[in-house]
């Protein structure tokens, strides 16, 4: 064979080789997730498929239904808890120190007026609150983390009480010698009572006072979830039941129903009980909180104007106010008892009872009574007579000393029903979620059981 000038041929074994086959790809692997959706939408392709999905999601909606109920119902009956057992009772315990600092404060320098001879009354007052005070504080100790705000302020009442109460003894051994400096001493125990003990003591009440009120608040939170998954269990319940009778025209499914009935006792308990619960709280609050925060203040307002009433006597005109022109314990005990009157005022708009009011207005009336025998008694001193005057102030009848009592027990009453009316209101808002938790989270699974058993009753039909 002849072939044309300058064409090349390739070798004869080179032509008789077959073309080599292009690779084929392998097919790419799917996924877990791919391969349980593929699964699925094939079974929903089935009625038996079906049912068998709508199982599940019934069944998952349900025990959602019921876990997050027992969730938010627990923290809610924790916080309720916390209120009766711990918060109010902390709080109303560092409303008792700061009473007890002042009133120790004013049956010491009452104690000084006496002369020598302490009447005995007075000293065994004095030495009660200062027991009492201290038995408070280590029992706020033992249920206060110390590196809180709280723990602080335990922490510096602790170290300044044992100080404030070594110079009291001074001022009373001087006293009982007949030396002035007694009173200098005096004077020093009550500025560090109200330059350091109270303001720590006041610091502490309303430290204490905020975390009840969180509590208080986060017992009262609603439930928004519960609820929410609670209206969306009902509704496919429904639905599953309304596809039933539409595809098989029978009006019951037992399992279907039996899931809807338990879903619906757990939503309605969770809406009627936690509303009582909010009812009894908020009660617990306005009627008994704000009524207890007013009169304490008012109380220790009292013994502050008390204290600062003796110490006008005591010093004799010898401590004025920083501009010089007044006296400084005759002005302090004039802004206390305006600051009694004021709080007394809020506690008689708050009694919403003749058990609550009837103390307040007592006590109203026994500070008039006192203001206007200390009026007499400032011109009796101010006429230069002292020992008139000393009367007046602490004698045991027609005093301001009486009047006084008469004023801290009317305010000890209220306290008193006040702190009932709290516990009663605030135990009830406890006892209205008690057990929910425990019985949404069994009724949730026996709903969940019921959905799954009732939707099987179906399937059998296929088999």
């Amino acid at each position: 064979m002849t072939y044309p000038p300058n064409v090349r041929t390739a070798p004869e074994h080179a032509r008789a080789q077959p073309p080599v086959p292009a690779t084929v790809p392998a097919p790419p692997q799917r996924g877990a997730w791919s391969a349980t959706a593929d699964r699925l939408q094939a079974a929903a392709t089935t009625e038996p498929g079906r049912l068998q999905i709508i199982g599940a999601v019934l069944a998952l909606l349900v025990v959602a239904f019921g876990a997050v109920t027992a969730f938010e119902i627990a923290d809610r009956a924790a916080a309720a808890d916390d209120v009766v057992s711990r918060s109010q009772p902390l709080s109303a315990d560092a409303a008792d120190i700061y009473r007890s600092l002042a009133d120790a404060d004013t049956a010491a320098a009452s104690g000084f007026l006496a002369g020598a001879q302490e009447p005995r009354d007075v000293h065994d007052r004095y030495d009660k609150d200062i027991k009492e005070a201290s038995r408070l504080l280590v029992k706020a100790a033992a249920n206060t983390d110390a590196s809180t705000s709280s723990g602080h302020e335990i922490t510096t009442l602790n170290e300044e009480l044992p100080r404030y109460a070594g110079l009291i003894e001074r001022a009373r051994a001087n006293n009982r010698q007949g030396l002035p400096l007694g009173g200098a001493y005096l004077r020093y125990a009550n500025q560090k009572m109200t330059d350091v003990l109270l303001p720590a003591a006041e610091r502490l009440y309303t430290a204490e006072t905020g975390r009840l009120d969180r509590d208080n608040d986060s017992a009262r939170a609603w439930p928004f979830l519960s609820l929410g998954l609670g209206v969306v269990a009902l509704a496919a319940l429904f639905w599953a039941q309304r596809r039933n009778y539409r595809r098989t025209n029978r009006v019951f499914n037992h399992g279907l129903l039996v899931a809807t009935a338990a879903s619906t006792v757990v939503l309605l308990w969770l809406a009627v009980g936690h509303t009582v619960a909010r009812s009894e709280l908020l009660d617990a609050d306005v009627h008994g909180q704000q009524s207890l925060n007013v009169l304490n203040h008012a109380r220790i307002d009292s013994l502050k104007a008390r204290a600062n009433e003796n110490l006008t006597l005591v010093a004799r005109g010898a401590v004025l106010t920083p501009d010089g022109k007044d006296d400084k314990y005759e002005t302090d005990y004039n802004t206390g008892m305006k600051a009694l009157g004021e709080e007394l005022g809020k506690a008689r708009k708050l009694a919403d009872d003749s058990q609550g009011s009837g103390p307040v207005a007592n006590a109203i009336s026994g500070v008039s009574e006192w203001q206007g025998r200390h009026r007499t008694a400032r011109t009796t001193d101010d006429n230069g007579d002292y020992e008139g005057a000393l009367k007046q102030i602490i004698g045991p009848r027609n005093s301001t000393g009486e009047s006084f009592n008469r004023v801290d027990e009317a305010l000890k009453q209220a306290l008193a029903h006040e702190q009932g009316e709290f516990t009663r209101a605030a135990k009830g808002g406890r006892g209205a979620l008690g057990g929910l938790p425990i019985g949404a989270a069994a009724l949730a699974a026996l709903g969940a059981l019921a959905a799954i058993v009732g939707v099987n009753r179906r399937l059998s039909e296929y088999r």
